[in-house]
């Protein structure tokens, strides 16, 4: 039986339709602000075409730019509402680091405690990026604990700690992956694998993390 090569497009415009419809719901300026900058880069495309002679190029160009610009910040804003949408709740911070794109291998909960402390480790080109969340206090102590352990196998790899929250010293959720991304590079990609390989050695228990849909978005 032949597949239908629309189903895919139609389950693409239904994914969008509902993230469209979530975002909206507790973003009254997603509407605005996607309309008035797909409007502005038409209107600028189609002026500059009309001043030097070719308007319909312009506007041809203006729609497809508007479109482009529309979809960046509605995607931007997806992905800020989505966060927000679970913020404060345990494993929120392995959610948005398993929504990140590129090489990033994320063990969720390598190490926690009874009340609901996570200790998330991520592999990339930055090296072993340790991320906490939950209690300060507590989130330090699994953080230091679980460094000691990662050692045994890091070699020079740098391991770098982070603490997710709103405080001094921390990452707050919404800038989670942009922080990672903007920490200097120290390995190259071919070697990223084989650490993690290392690295899962150690072993981890089953970790207590809620069960439930991970946000999916750009970078933050």
């Amino acid at each position: 039986m032949a597949s239908n090569p629309f189903a895919g497009f139609a389950g693409r415009i239904s994914q969008f339709r509902q993230a469209f419809g979530n975002t909206r719901t507790v973003d009254p300026k997603l509407v605005p602000l996607v309309a008035g900058v797909g409007l502005g880069v038409l209107l600028v495309c189609a002026l500059v075409g009309v001043l030097t002679g070719y308007p319909v190029l312009g506007t041809v160009a203006g729609v497809s730019l508007g479109l482009s610009g529309a979809l960046l910040v509605f995607g931007q804003r997806a992905s800020r509402a989505a966060i927000g949408s679970i913020e404060g709740r345990p494993g929120a911070a392995a959610a948005v680091l398993q929504s990140m794109r590129g090489p990033w291998l994320v063990t969720p909960a390598v190490a926690f405690t009874r009340k609901q402390e996570f200790v998330h480790r991520v592999v990339g080109r930055p090296g072993i990026i340790l991320v906490g969340e939950g209690s300060p206090a507590r989130v330090a102590a699994l953080l230091r604990q679980e460094k000691r352990r990662v050692a045994r196998v890091a070699g020079e790899t740098p391991v770098h700690e982070v603490s997710v929250g709103d405080g001094d010293g921390q990452v707050p959720l919404r800038q989670l992956q942009m922080h990672l991304s903007r920490l200097p590079r120290a390995l190259k990609a071919g070697a990223v694998g084989p650490l993690e390989t290392r690295l899962s050695a150690l072993g981890t228990s089953d970790p207590p993390l809620p069960k439930g849909p991970m946000p999916r978005g750009r970078r933050g």
